[in-house]
């Protein structure tokens, strides 16, 4: 689900259940996992102004993510329902997305983070130093809409 926080933000949000092959013997998901929740909600993000994965190759530009941070508060579980929430926190230069992985039950906060990808054009694999007008256009189509 997606929804507009202002006039010039986007938020998103993915429902995940903890699988049993993410955890360990003590029923704790292991951290590396948080990474793939945190590309549910950037998949639900993207898809809220129309430009996932195959759209953003379909425009001629890849986008690496080229850093990212985690911040662990409390341990998901085997078998936890949790919400990734998302925000889109910069598009002009490049895509910085904020998460917050919280318990669906309690709304507890387990994890908290960001990424940050850039637009390399898919032909030349040319570094973007703006992001790519594509971005601009989609997303004042989803603005003009609210």
């Amino acid at each position: 689900m997606a929804e507009l926080k202002n006039n010039k933000t986007l938020t998103a949000s993915a429902i995940v259940e903890v699988p049993f092959h993410d955890v360990d013997a003590m029923h704790v998901c292991w951290h590396g996992h948080y990474l793939k929740y945190f590309e549910a909600g950037r998949a639900a993000l993207l898809r809220a102004f129309d430009y996932d994965y195959g759209d953003m190759l379909a425009s001629g530009y890849a986008w690496p993510i080229v850093e990212a941070h985690l911040k662990y508060v409390r341990p998901a579980r085997y078998g936890q329902r949790i919400d990734v929430r998302t925000e889109l926190l910069e598009y002009e230069n490049r895509l910085k997305i904020a998460y917050e992985i919280v318990d669906c039950v309690t709304g507890d906060r387990l994890t908290k983070g960001y990424t940050i990808q850039v637009a390399v054009d898919a032909a030349t694999q040319e570094l973007q130093f703006v992001s790519p007008p594509v971005v601009f256009e989609k997303l004042e189509r989803v603005w003009s809409r609210s």
